[in-house]
């Protein structure tokens, strides 16, 4: 119901191509062998394997395919650990088709997209301190400054997938649900000042 349900919300947009659905983690790694979508809208409860597992595994076999996690929970730790996994947003189940589009953009942009009710658990009082460490603190600069991944990681020596795993923290530490109100939150509470 919940597939049938996206497909009829998307494919009427003619910017996208609904390329077919799986099942079970198994399928879902054999469609990839001939399809290549840009995206994958991936169920964290699937019959043969977590979409924890199912998102490594896609990330490491087809790191250009972005993913996007589709869940009824939104506790913090199914957040965070599907991020973890190497996901580039997260949505619930309930989300409407301007906020399951939105995200696509977003994602397909190289941004990180977090449901609106799931960005809530992630933000900090507004007294609570955010300590970020020396690199994710260089990383949040250069991202205020409009640097992509790729070019982050080689000003700072590093690799892409390492620099995205950084902006992945630094949206959970900050509470933001994406990049533009991370670096909005952290002009706010002085984190692009650099120490010496």
């Amino acid at each position: 119901m919940v597939v049938e349900g996206i497909r009829a919300l998307l494919q009427s947009e003619n910017s996208l191509e609904f390329m077919g659905s799986a099942r079970n983690a198994a399928f879902c790694m054999a469609e990839l062998l001939s399809k290549r979508p840009d995206i994958i809208l991936m169920d964290i409860n699937l019959p043969d394997k977590s979409g924890f597992e199912l998102c490594k595994e896609v990330k490491l076999k087809y790191p250009g395919t972005k993913v996007i996690g589709l869940s009824t929970f939104n506790q913090q730790s199914f957040v965070k650990k599907m991020l973890e996994s190497g996901a580039d947003g997260y949505i619930l189940k309930s989300a409407d088709k301007k906020e399951i589009l939105k995200a696509i953009e977003m994602v397909m942009r190289g941004q990180i997209y977090l449901d609106a009710d799931v960005s809530g658990l992630l933000r900090h009082p507004e007294d609570r301190e955010i300590i970020l460490t020396k690199r994710e603190k260089e990383i949040l600069v250069l991202i205020a400054e409009g640097l992509t991944n790729s070019e982050i990681a080689d000003r700072l020596f590093l690799g892409s997938s390492t620099v995205d795993t950084h902006r992945k923290h630094l949206l959970l530490k900050i509470g933001a649900r994406n990049s533009a109100e991370m670096i909005k939150i952290a002009f706010q509470k002085n984190l692009l000042l650099l120490d010496s």
